[in-house]
């Protein structure tokens, strides 16, 4: 039967709906390929896409290995160098691609005119925690290092990601300024992932989704961070950090889904950034799902379009504050 709720709207409630009639095997029941296959048919939906420019290379990370690395840039521009997105991608560490995220951040390059630089870190389990990272801040610091060749304006960085994304880009930050560079000038957060625990009263409501489940969770976290120990290291769970870690940290949006598990982590992990003086906002969206700001499926729906709407605009405040 159709899961029902009048917390979401039209749109989302149909995308449910349809979930619930497929009657799907959970995530935390198939193999890694098989999740990710899914992931990859949920977002096979025709949506409108931004036109980009789109490059794909190989960037070393060290150990004389590398890793995929697209480079997304809007086709018009007036500027010598662009500004930079950094963007993580979310699907539970396990999941994701660039085409699962393709129109995501084609929107967000066009929209704020600026380069998307979007790694394709070694997904769990393959990977274990904290390979991945160690994997993404040396592609930071090599676009940063080579931003002459890329054409980069390394003056307007931001790191960008969502829900698994979102942690691993806030960690981004936190190396950034334990290592002293690279220079951040912003964080934009979509239902991040920011703690391992499963206890909040937002995990207790939706345990059972709708979309992301508490076992799915638990699931993922087993497959990234499989040493209970670690998750509690800051660069695993964030919110676990103390105020002095976060303390000089770049300003932050932190946008969280209602009838999501993660959203009560994600608006604390914003308020332990406020005590920390961070100059941070978190927005709620209703009537909405965890993912709603990635899934094709809900392109059109309003949650969606005025989240990243929001994104773009201060994107293009940060880069460009004589234009908007």
């Amino acid at each position: 039967m159709p899961m029902s709720s009048p917390h979401l709207v039209t749109e989302v409630q149909r995308f449910v709906d349809g979930l619930a009639e497929g009657n799907a095997k959970p995530l935390y029941e198939m193999t890694p390929q098989q999740a990710r296959q899914v992931l990859l048919d949920a977002q096979d939906v025709e949506t409108a896409k931004a036109d980009a420019l789109i490059e794909d290379m190989q960037i070393p990370v060290g150990d004389g290995k590398s890793i995929p690395v697209r480079f997304v840039r809007p086709h018009k521009s007036s500027r010598e160098r662009l500004p930079v997105v950094f963007y993580i991608h979310g699907g539970g560490w396990v999941m994701g691609d660039a085409a699962t995220h393709d129109r995501l951040v084609r929107d967000l390059s066009v929209g704020a005119e600026c380069a998307v630089v979007f790694p394709l870190y070694t997904p769990s389990p393959e990977a274990k925690y904290p390979q991945a990272l160690n994997e993404l801040f040396a592609v930071l610091k090599y676009i940063v290092k080579q931003a002459d060749a890329f054409k980069f304006d390394t003056s307007k960085v931001v790191v960008a990601g969502d829900s698994v994304g979102g942690n691993m880009a806030t960690v981004m930050a936190m190396l950034a300024k334990e290592n002293n560079g690279p220079k951040l000038v912003f964080q934009l957060l979509f239902y991040p992932v920011a703690d391992a625990s499963f206890d909040t009263d937002s995990y207790n409501q939706y345990a059972e989704g709708p979309w992301l489940t508490k076992k799915a969770m638990q699931w993922f976290w087993d497959a990234y961070a499989p040493d209970a120990q670690m998750r509690r290291e800051i660069t695993a769970s964030p919110l676990q950090a103390d105020v002095a870690e976060l303390e000089g940290l770049p300003p932050a949006l932190i946008i969280t889904a209602e009838n999501d598990v993660l959203r009560d982590e994600g608006e604390a992990y914003a308020r332990k950034l406020n005590d920390a003086k961070v100059d941070v906002a978190s927005v709620r969206f209703n009537g909405t799902i965890h993912d709603f700001v990635m899934l094709n499926a809900l392109a059109a729906s309003k949650p969606t379009r005025v989240a990243v709407n929001l994104a773009i605009t201060i994107l293009r405040r940060i880069f460009y504050r004589d234009r908007v």
